[in-house]
């Protein structure tokens, strides 16, 4: 049967110490139309030229001096490679112990020598298609994984995108501007890493903390808006926001939105056990929801809005640093004040502008 190109081209390199027996196998091989025969006389240099030139098929004699075919074998399953190609002994022997031996190293098939001529065409050929088809399977193998991967990663990225746009949602309700979520969530980031977070942890931080106050949404817009102080009553339903969001929030198995959960759950919790929703107090409150409690308040302070002026920077970090204990965990409060110089550079990068007020 006349040989493809592939087939042509297809690497063989061919290992024995004995010339006579290499210029035969590259007499019959050359002559079927293999054009890619590499030649070795001396096993020592078997590592080095496989690494080299990759062939897709290895002829190798077993009885050979300084390293015998069987320890060539051992250094070629050391490489751990998955595309290892078949390996096919030259062997006069005949013993059982000696070609199980070389089968349990990773030898494919045999041939006999004196070599037949169509029995070892036939076996190459065999050969040689097998690793064809292992190259195909594991080709489609990376393309399914690499697919995944993309595919994970667009899920991903469209979990973020609604995981912000929910959150400036809830924020355009509250007359506020998408301007707050950016810096409350990089606040966030930059405390979360300072409290040695990994660079996965703060990112998902990032992503998450813009829901925080995504429960406003069902909040009735008499209470959200009311430009004065509420009443008893409606500061009560206006607590219910963190229980809405986290119900809002709630059954998605993603770390993105477990994250989010939490922090919508937890950021008004306070840390001597006066807040909302529940009255956790201490460490009982998520890392995360201490984190964004410190973030969203020092933001929401220094913010003007339609019914309050901007407090002074000076003005909002001595609240945060007496709060230390009552509402603010003091360990997230002293990384704040580590963390000022950086805080500060992101609150002058995302100023608002006054169309946005």
């Amino acid at each position: 049967m006349p040989l493809t190109s592939h087939f042509q081209q297809a690497g063989i390199l061919m290992v024995d110490d004995e010339p006579v027996n290499l210029k035969l196998l590259q007499k019959m091989l050359s002559a079927q139309g293999y054009q890619s025969l590499i030649s070795i006389t001396d096993p020592r240099q078997v590592l080095e030229a496989y690494q080299a030139e990759r062939p897709s098929l290895i002829l190798l004699d077993i009885n050979m001096p300084h390293l015998d075919g069987f320890q060539v074998m051992e250094q070629l399953k050391a490489l751990d490679d998955p595309l290892l190609p078949p390996i096919v002994i030259l062997t006069a022997q005949q013993s059982q112990d000696y070609l199980l031996r070389a089968l349990s190293l990773g030898a494919r098939d045999f041939l006999t020598k004196p070599f037949d001529r169509t029995e070892l065409l036939m076996r190459v050929r065999n050969q040689l298609e097998v690793h064809q088809a292992q190259l195909l399977l594991h080709d489609q193998k990376s393309y399914l994984e690499q697919e995944v991967k993309r595919r994970t990663a667009e899920l991903h990225q469209t979990r973020k995108e609604v995981i912000r746009r929910l959150g400036r949602a809830a924020e355009f309700r509250d007359n506020e501007t998408g301007f707050h979520i950016v810096r409350m969530s990089k606040y966030s980031a930059i405390l979360a890493k300072s409290l040695g977070w990994n660079a996965e942890e703060c990112d998902l931080l990032l992503n998450a903390s813009p829901m925080h106050d995504i429960g406003k949404i069902g909040i009735p817009d008499h209470i959200l808006q009311k430009p004065g102080k509420l009443t008893a009553e409606e500061w009560q339903i206006m607590q219910q926001h963190a229980a809405i969001g986290a119900t809002l929030l709630a059954d998605d198995p993603s770390p993105l939105f477990q994250l989010a959960q939490e922090v919508a759950a937890t950021h008004h919790e306070k840390y001597n056990g006066q807040g909302y929703p529940k009255g956790l107090k201490g460490e009982e409150i998520p890392l995360s929801g201490r984190i964004v409690a410190v973030a969203d308040v020092f933001d929401a302070l220094t913010s003007t809005r339609p019914y309050k002026k901007a407090w002074s920077n000076e003005e909002a970090i001595a609240l945060i640093q007496s709060e230390a204990g009552a509402h603010f965990d003091p360990e997230v409060v002293k990384h704040f004040m580590h963390c000022l110089p950086k805080i500060l550079a992101v609150q002058a990068q995302y100023q608002e502008t006054a169309s946005a007020l």
